[in-house]
């Protein structure tokens, strides 16, 4: 998912990957062919840009495949605290409502770069135009965008060959 950031930093704890600033997430559109005709005709944008809101910035930056929902939860209590109460059940709505729209999936075990997760990174199977820039949006990485950081440690089964 191409996305990056804009606007100034807000509150956020003080990790890896983390700022704070708002996010947006480019989108590219799917048109049938009748569609295609008339987005061609009327000049329609092709992609939807999706700003989130201060919390789902923050639950977005948190949720980099680095950390356990637990942390994440921990993490945006206590930044937001009461406005967030209670945090697991709005840490777990908010990331149903990334999912359902394919912008988020879960993983059952440790992200391992399988796929480009740093800002203004488009994946291979969309098509975006250039970056028609009005919003300022940064997709310069942080430290902890996209790479695994010191505080998160991977643990490798022990190889037990008979």
């Amino acid at each position: 998912m191409w996305w990056g950031r804009y606007g100034e930093a807000g509150r956020h704890p003080d990790l890896p990957g983390v700022s704070g600033r708002k996010i947006v997430l480019r989108i590219p559109k799917r048109f049938s062919r009748f569609e295609k005709v008339l987005a061609r005709l009327f000049k329609a944008p092709r992609e939807v840009r999706r700003p989130l809101d201060e919390k789902n910035s923050m639950l977005w930056e948190l949720a980099n495949g680095q950390r356990t929902f637990e942390e994440i939860c921990d993490h945006m209590n206590d930044v937001f605290q009461e406005e967030i109460a209670p945090v697991v059940d709005r840490t777990a709505s908010g990331i149903d409502a990334l999912k359902r729209r394919n912008l988020m999936t879960n993983l059952s075990t440790v992200f391992a770069d399988k796929w480009d997760i740093r800002p203004g990174h488009t994946p291979k199977h969309q098509e975006l135009g250039d970056l028609m820039d009005g919003m300022k949006i940064d997709v310069t990485p942080l430290d902890g965008d996209g790479s695994f950081t010191e505080e998160v440690q991977v643990v490798q089964p022990d190889d037990q060959s008979d």
